[in-house]
């Protein structure tokens, strides 16, 4: 177990300094120039080239990336070109509302997908368990922009029961209001990923009640839950894990759209500010810290699946991989 966690780790860093690169050359490759966003229209070209003095937008490439990695090794994002503030706290704030939105929906989505994924399977003879998987089917197409809009209609127009938008100003320091504005966001992401999760849930389930082994443990005279608790549950739950790492991860990197139906100010907002002002720090910031959290969840999803199936554990104590 050790010698597999040093690898991952290794290749977790090697991942995140490929990533860092590529991020570092295709955000120069783009067009427009950040120094425009420090100068006034009709800027000459003596302000502009101050402008980008200033930042540092003049210096060699290869001079900037190194700059920006000594940054990184020193847990140091940089500073914004536009606010001259530093982006690392930037961040952390916008990180207290992107988490916990993304979180929240992401546990509400397993909680309403694991049952309903293993009903649509278990009754998939009977009308309601069609009717479970076509739901499904259906919530995977609903653009979750339209389903945002649609619940704030209804329950923040509408009824007024919840707020339409917007986070409170002291944050987390005021929890009942910073809960209330978070619901319809939780709900929105959860309706569409507990869609999405449903097919694998059920997908996986079929697998397991075709089984040999699950028949076999009924024919010796185990009850079907007993069965499923003992023998089905584990072998169902592998290719859900890793399922679960891709959607969490995609949820993440995908707040931007539900935070700008709900004027939320997490990560997202951060990031659509950044590109609109060719503002690299806030950019390249926002993006590493999102690609070191999708390969940590990875990582803890591919760890999740070697402790759960003894034949992963098998390959690991063998020195495969």
């Amino acid at each position: 177990m050790g010698r597999y966690l040093l690898r991952r780790l290794a290749f977790l860093v090697v991942s995140l300094a490929m990533a860092s690169v590529v991020l570092f050359v295709l955000l120069r490759l783009l067009p427009g120039d950040p120094a425009n966003a420090l100068t006034s229209v009709g800027a000459g070209p003596e302000q502009i080239a101050a402008a980008r003095h200033s930042i540092g937008s003049d210096r060699p490439l290869p001079e900037q990336f190194t700059h920006w990695l000594g940054q990184l090794a020193g847990g140091d994002l940089g500073t914004s070109f536009v606010s001259s503030l530093p982006v690392g706290p930037e961040v952390t704030a916008r990180l207290n509302v992107t988490v916990p939105l993304t979180l929240a929906a992401f546990v509400l989505a397993v909680l309403v997908a694991v049952p309903v994924g293993f009903l649509a399977a278990h009754k998939r003879h009977t009308w309601y368990g069609a009717l479970l998987s076509g739901i499904s089917q259906l919530g995977m197409a609903v653009p979750v922009f339209w389903l945002g809009m649609i619940l704030i209609a209804v329950f923040a127009l509408n009824a007024g029961w919840l707020p339409a938008g917007g986070f409170p100003q002291d944050g987390w320091a005021a929890p009942a209001d910073a809960v209330r504005s978070l619901v319809l966001p939780v709900v929105t992401i959860a309706l569409v990923m507990s869609a999405s999760l449903i097919r694998y849930v059920r997908s996986a389930t079929l697998d397991v009640l075709g089984s040999d082994h699950l028949r076999t443990a009924r024919a010796l005279g185990a009850s079907f839950p007993a069965a499923m608790w003992r023998h089905g549950l584990r072998n169902a739950s592998v290719p859900v894990i890793s399922v679960l790492g891709i959607e969490l991860a995609s949820t993440l990197l995908g707040a931007v759209v539900v935070e700008s139906v709900y004027a939320l100010p997490g990560l997202g907002s951060l990031l659509a500010t950044g590109i609109a002002q060719h503002d690299y720090p806030v950019i390249q910031g926002v993006l590493f810290v999102s690609t070191l959290a999708v390969l940590l969840i990875g990582f803890v999803a591919d760890l999740v699946q070697r402790i759960i199936d003894p034949r992963l554990r098998g390959r690991l104590s063998g020195g495969a991989r």
